[in-house]
């Protein structure tokens, strides 16, 4: 399996896989090539190239109806890059595993999935402020 690293590094797989993760939040359950395609502007040869770097990393699952294939994000991989990052945006990194070491480990983890749901929201939020006019 590639390096999940190299994987994100190209634009295009980061620009699907946000598409694809959009996509997952209004509740759509797979995305077309077609809709890929349209959506990045890019050919269709190109998208499912990157799409089948993806699936060798398994950052995306494919489901085929008929002639259509439905991609859905997979974003467990991306664990290996939050931990990796975790001790930049900490710091040294010991701040969350001091303030983590006297909970019990089923509110640590609740802890763990609120933060990540907190960065998310708030890199949501930077990424929609940035897209408003005049800015």
């Amino acid at each position: 399996m590639a390096d999940i690293f190299d994987v994100i590094a190209d634009g295009t797989r980061r620009d699907i896989l946000r598409l694809l993760l959009d996509r997952s939040s209004a509740g759509e359950r797979g995305t077309s090539v077609s809709h890929i395609v349209t959506e990045l502007g890019a050919s269709q040869p190109t998208v499912s190239k990157h799409l089948k770097v993806l699936r060798d990393a398994h950052l995306v699952s494919v489901r085929e109806e008929g002639q259509h294939r439905y991609y859905s994000l997979s974003a467990e991989p991306l664990d290996e890059v939050d931990d990796w990052l975790v001790p930049f945006l900490d710091g040294d990194g010991s701040a969350g595993e001091e303030a983590a070491a006297g909970l019990p480990d089923s509110a640590a983890h609740a802890a763990e999935v609120v933060g990540r749901a907190a960065a998310s929201a708030k890199h949501a939020f930077e990424n929609a402020f940035k897209r408003l006019p005049g800015r």
